[in-house]
């Protein structure tokens, strides 16, 4: 069996070979090979076609590019600009006025695509316009737009739970359901950091928006039905057991075609956009995926989890110690790097000391995600930071760093509330599923 002392080196040299700048997929499949080579005799590489194709023929990674497929067609079709607008006239008049539209209408788009990154993209293009005709506080708006962003993995249905469910061979449908309720508290917590420094400064926040007429809120509502349609058709088809998450995800896909056609958008060139970009982020995606997997291949054939078993069980910390621990861990990791670089490249090794300790999985897979969005929030290297700047073209990004830096404050509160109040994770899948 080997040693602790060898997989921490292991572990210590593939985070140096990505600070090198080394592409995700060559620095994990470096370590695996390395691996094999030493401990094997390198007679273990020739499976790696094998383990390739056994890893990408899961049939539930077939739902990451209908995913993103699914938040490319509404983008185009309009529906998330309509949404914005529909969400603005009914969370306006709160202290802090339309950077509550961005939280909102980021965890309405978030609920149907399931990408941070589109979800930073898509919020910050419909409203950095509305925010240079007010007088409102840049850093707090981009801050606002980044924050609402990192919901994007949080709220079903998140890639990175679909990733996750992979690497850990957990249930989908357990983790939609585990984070249904800290997603929601994390809403709540981003809008009460802009209600208090808009009450605390009041002159971030710009004028307060005039209130429109009840009639007109109600009326637009209806710019709201189709992306809680998708909504519905993605959790309530899983949840009543009609479909797969992946047959869910291609039936949210053919309601946003239904969408695009009633918005007059639907077209042979914006199905070409969105499917070339879909291929782009798919081909990224899956090749990280893939080399994950073998590096997993690589972790059990070295009988690793009786290793790191042993060394938690030696350590004599509680689980909520060691969950701490793991949390200052993944917050100075986020610093470095992006979320799937983090999941694929930690998951392997943390997931069976977790185990170890007696973790619940579906509850870590919530902790490990909120961690991985944590990631993508925290300067310098928060790719949704970065994604806002490009959108915005003008000033520089250090206003976008300046303005996350309360609602990374609101993500860690939430990192605790979760640590300590682990119920609120476990209790709907229980309650849907029964006792794991």
């Amino acid at each position: 069996m080997i040693s602790m002392t060898a997989v921490a080196i292991g572990f210590a040299g593939m985070i140096a070979l990505l600070f090198l700048g080394l592409h995700v997929a060559t620095a994990l499949f470096l370590t695996a090979v390395l691996a094999i080579q030493i401990y094997f005799g390198g007679s273990l590489l020739s499976v790696y076609g094998t383990q390739l194709w056994s890893a990408m023929e899961d049939y539930i990674l077939l739902s990451i590019p209908l995913y993103i497929l699914l938040g490319e067609i509404l983008v185009r079709s309009g529906a998330t600009d309509k949404m914005y607008g529909a969400i603005a006239l009914w969370l306006g008049r709160l202290p802090g006025g339309l950077l509550h539209t961005n939280v909102g209408a980021s965890a309405l788009f978030s609920a149907v695509s399931g990408s941070s990154v589109s979800t930073a993209a898509t919020i910050a293009t419909v409203a950095l316009p509305s925010f240079r005709r007010r007088k409102y506080d840049d850093r707090l708006v981009l801050g606002s737009i980044a924050a609402g962003a990192s919901l994007g993995n949080l709220i079903p249905p998140g890639i990175a739970f679909i990733v996750y469910a992979s690497l850990t061979n957990t249930s989908v449908g357990q983790l939609y359901a585990a984070a249904i309720i800290p997603s929601i508290l994390m809403t709540v917590l981003f809008m009460l950091t802009i209600i208090g420094a808009a009450l605390v400064r009041p002159d971030l926040a710009g004028e307060r928006e005039p209130r429109a007429p009840l009639r007109q809120r109600i009326a637009r509502l209806a710019d709201l039905t189709g992306p809680f349609m998708v909504f519905v058709i993605i959790m309530g088809s899983v949840y009543t057991g009609w479909a797969t998450v992946t047959e869910s995800a291609a039936l949210s896909v053919i309601a946003a075609l239904g969408i695009a056609a009633v918005n007059r958008t639907l077209s042979i060139r914006m199905l070409h956009d969105a499917f070339v970009a879909t291929a782009n982020l798919t081909a990224i995606t899956m090749l990280i995926l893939a080399v994950a997997f073998y590096l997993n291949f690589a972790l059990g054939s070295l009988n690793i989890t009786q290793t790191l078993g042993g060394f938690v069980a030696g350590l004599g910390q509680s689980a909520t110690s060691l969950m701490w621990i793991l949390a200052v861990f993944y917050f100075l990791l986020g610093i470095f790097f992006e979320t799937l670089p983090m999941m694929v490249g930690t998951v392997p090794i943390i997931f069976p000391i977790a185990v170890a300790a007696g973790i619940d999985p579906i509850w870590f897979g919530v902790f490990m995600v909120l961690q991985c969005e944590l990631s993508l929030l925290s300067p310098p290297v928060g790719m949704t930071l970065y994604v806002i700047q490009a959108v915005r073209r003008e000033g520089n990004i250090k206003d976008v760093f300046a303005g996350t830096i309360p609602f990374v404050a609101a993500m860690v509160l939430m990192t605790a509330i979760l640590i300590h109040v682990p119920s609120i994770a476990t209790w709907i899948p229980r309650l849907l599923f029964g006792p794991s």
